[in-house]
């Protein structure tokens, strides 16, 4: 193994390390929630307030660190939130009431907020564009693996010592993450903001972007993802418990066959959306996911139904979400990349929020049902907004020659230039073709003259921008 192999390898472990602690951590919450409040003595009805307590932390310092991410670079970003997040986990011990464990979640949530975004605009920086499906997808089964076996051991350790045990235990992975990203992490060699970094500044950042019908679009399916995700999963296994007999184990199962789902679909969409387009994949991923989450509370008429419907739902989420967040750091400069990412999980996180307090009240009012038909409405408009305004960039026939530094099945920078590809919608994606330049980390960029060229003519253009 060369040595920019075996780099590539670190990172690539190291950002899929954050996921799973990052998951991990917040995936546990719903399976023990009846652990939760068993415990501390709390109401149905208000427990879904501790995943909206982490949604707040997210999306306020998702928003607030994508600019300084921009300006300081990603890996600075990755050393701090891994640090803060090991200290919030480590700080559950001392959650003793509601109150309590709401902060601590709380603070979690400014950890996750600065983690998220930071993670897939690293992949973004420091992956070409023709492999980046794949990375995102290796990165986000740490996901996967959270549900594998982050998710079942926890919910057997609430179980045996107590809801704090979990989050205890994912300290460790957060804080191998923190060490890695230390000592073996590069930072990226790419364009930086210049501009002199402020609220206002951050502020007029955001609402460049959100003036653009394609990035306004992927931040509102981040809402509409998030907020179906949370009102899909946070009364699961509490209905599957009350009204299917199911227990802390077999809940703990349940997500592990999603888990088992997720590593599965999740590299493979990635990569096949290198192929023939983020859309397509998007777009099939949805309409699929609708109609599982809208038929669950049918379907699943004994327990051992539930494995099959959540494994094909968690397919299909984990199939959607890979080139979506592909997609969005290309259509976005290495410069704004932090805000784009930040500004889409920000959002979303606002969703999830949302979706934890209505997911409560709806299970109180109509069951389980009303939770799935929630889900379900926000799942089928991410499709309707998918076909109607992503780009729809398909990809030019792979050479049959072995492609060289920074050629890939994608258009190039200097192919949009010359032929004008673009999307209806959105005009000519400039940023296809980025790669980051070798000086740190050993990224790989094309530096031929045409390349050169093309980023020249790309600087100019953006310099005379007013």
């Amino acid at each position: 193994m060369d040595r920019q192999s075996g780099e590539t390898h670190v990172v690539l472990f190291t950002l899929w390390l954050t996921v799973f602690s990052l998951a991990s951590q917040v995936m546990i919450v719903a399976p023990i929630l009846p652990r939760i409040g068993e415990r501390l003595g709390v109401e149905s009805s208000l427990l879904g307030t501790l995943i909206t307590a982490y949604a707040v932390g997210v999306a306020v310092f998702a928003l607030l660190t994508g600019p300084v991410s921009d300006h300081v670079g990603r890996r600075r970003v990755l050393r701090f939130g891994t640090g803060l997040l090991t200290v919030a986990l480590a700080l559950h011990a001392f959650a003793d009431g509601f109150a309590s464990l709401l902060a601590v979640r709380a603070l979690a949530g400014v950890a996750g907020g600065m983690l998220n975004g930071a993670a897939v605009a690293y992949v973004g920086d420091y992956f070409p564009r023709e492999r980046r499906g794949w990375a995102n997808g290796w990165v986000m089964s740490g996901l996967a693996a959270g549900q594998i076996a982050g998710v079942p051991a926890g919910t057997v350790l609430a179980a045996r010592f107590g809801f704090r045990a979990p989050f205890l235990a994912f300290t460790i992975p957060a804080a191998l993450s923190f060490l890695l990203y230390w000592i073996a992490v590069p930072q990226p060699d790419v364009e930086r903001a210049s501009d002199r970094l402020s609220v206002r500044g951050a502020v007029g950042g955001y609402g460049r972007l959100l003036r653009r019908s394609d990035v306004a679009a992927v931040s509102a399916m981040f809402l509409l993802i998030f907020l179906g995700v949370s009102t899909y999963v946070a009364y699961l296994p509490t209905w599957l418990e009350s009204r299917r007999g199911a227990t802390a184990a077999t809940v703990a199962v349940l997500f592990l066959v999603g888990g088992v789902a997720n590593v599965l679909a999740g590299p493979r969409a990635g990569r096949l959306s290198d192929r023939v387009g983020r859309k397509p994949v998007i777009v099939g991923a949805s309409l699929g996911v609708t109609a599982v989450v809208l038929l669950t509370p049918v379907v699943v008429t004994s327990l051992w139904l539930a494995y099959p419907v959540f494994f094909l739902a968690m397919a299909l989420l984990a199939s959607r979400i890979s080139p979506l967040q592909a997609l969005l750091t290309e259509l976005v400069t290495g410069e704004q990349r932090g805000s784009a990412m930040n500004l889409s999980i920000g959002i979303g996180q606002i969703g999830f929020g949302v979706g934890g307090v209505v997911a409560g009240a709806a299970y109180v009012s109509f069951g389980y049902a009303g939770n799935a038909a929630i889900s379900g409405a926000s799942m089928f408009l991410v499709t309707a907004l998918a076909w109607r305004y992503l780009p729809d960039v398909r990809p030019t026939p792979a050479p049959t020659a072995e492609p060289g530094p920074g050629e890939g099945a994608f258009p190039s920078a200097v192919a949009i230039a010359e032929h004008g590809v673009q999307d209806a919608l959105c005009g000519p994606l400039h940023e296809a073709g980025h790669v980051p330049r070798p000086a740190v980390g050993g990224a790989r960029v094309d530096d031929s003259d045409d390349a050169r060229g093309a980023r020249r003519g790309i600087e100019s253009a953006d310099a005379d921008d007013p």
